[in-house]
């Protein structure tokens, strides 16, 4: 089996590989742990992510992509190599071809950025293609038709709508809002009210076990260990999914005004066919509880949460990469 083309989601916390025929092959944290003294690759993914706040001096785990960009060149080149030699398999004939999706609001430098930086990691070719875009290809979006579908894909670091009509955007915002500033809220909440150190990686179980968009009648609670700020000696409190409401609200703020943005800057007729079909959410992100009944309610358009949100961008990008030539035309840009 040659494998010729990888579709993947290069996101700012999770990577994810689509091989055709195949599906999702990878699933693995956006984090890479290098040594100090030598530079050198240590870990990728699920390994290096386990040191995550854990290692000695001589040890950085890093997160290469910031808001959804590459932060890093060097380490970004690396994990992609590690990706794609994992989905390749040992032996390799051919380079293959690799689309990557990348935030719709990017530079023109920073897709430079990854396509030379999946070039560098042994693709062939590198193909470019917009989030919003690959989501609604994923998420079974007739992207083709001449009726405008919108889609929002809150992921690790970005959030990214758009209305899509006859194979591309005619209205799209990406705003820098996603999990990890959810994460970071809740850290900084729960040091201001309780006095108490935690980590991400407790705010991250903190967010998927008890966090919801919006403030819940049936509070559920979670007991976190954590640092005492004052004496400095290990506690533990129970948290409320109230105080993670309370925690996130200026991020979902954030993400309610872009997609109003969007929104206001549809044309009429394509406005008609998303009041009659909704939004459709994807990406990590939109599993917060009642994000969607958030984005109804202040948007007056219903909300819909895609099969599989996670998996969205990275089978789009897979479904894209098998019919490189009916997409060339109006969503890629090569090198």
């Amino acid at each position: 089996m040659f494998i010729k083309r990888i579709g993947i989601d290069l996101g700012t916390t999770y990577t994810l590989v689509h091989l055709p025929k195949r599906g999702i092959v990878i699933n693995e944290p956006s984090v890479v742990a290098v040594s100090m003294t030598d530079k050198k690759i240590l870990a990728v993914g699920n390994e290096a992510k386990d040191m995550l706040g854990r290692t000695p001096d001589t040890i950085i785990a890093l997160k290469p992509l910031k808001d959804g960009v590459i932060a890093d060149y060097r380490t970004t080149e690396a994990m992609l190599r590690y990706f794609i030699n994992k989905a390749v398999g040992g032996v390799r004939l051919f380079r293959p071809e690799v689309m990557v999706a990348v935030p719709a609001g990017i530079s023109s430098t920073e897709r430079r950025a990854v396509i030379d930086a999946t070039i560098a990691a042994g693709a062939k070719a590198a193909y470019i293609i917009k989030e919003p875009i690959a989501a609604a290809i994923g998420a079974d979006i007739p992207i083709g038709s001449a009726s405008g579908h919108m889609i929002i894909d809150i992921g690790g670091g970005t959030a990214e709508m758009a209305v899509i009509s006859l194979g591309g955007i005619v209205s799209s915002t990406s705003v820098r809002v996603g999990g990890n500033k959810f994460d970071a809220a809740i850290v900084e909440y729960i040091r201001r009210k309780y006095n108490l150190a935690i980590g991400e990686r407790t705010a991250e179980e903190i967010k998927i076990n008890i966090g919801s968009a919006l403030y819940l009648e049936n509070k559920l609670t979670m007991e976190i260990r954590g640092r005492d700020i004052l004496t400095g000696l290990p506690r533990s409190i129970t948290v409320t999914s109230n105080d993670v409401t309370e925690a996130i609200q200026n991020e979902l703020e954030a993400i309610i005004n872009s997609a109003k943005k969007v929104l206001h800057e549809t044309p009429p007729e394509l406005s008609a066919d998303i009041m009659e079909k909704g939004m459709i959410l994807s990406g990590g992100s939109s599993l917060l509880r009642n994000i969607d009944q958030l984005l109804s309610r202040t948007t007056g358009v219903p909300a819909y949460i895609a099969d599989d949100p996670l998996l969205c961008v990275a089978k789009g990008t897979g479904i894209a990469l098998e019919n490189l030539d009916s997409y060339k035309r109006s969503i890629l840009a090569t090198k």
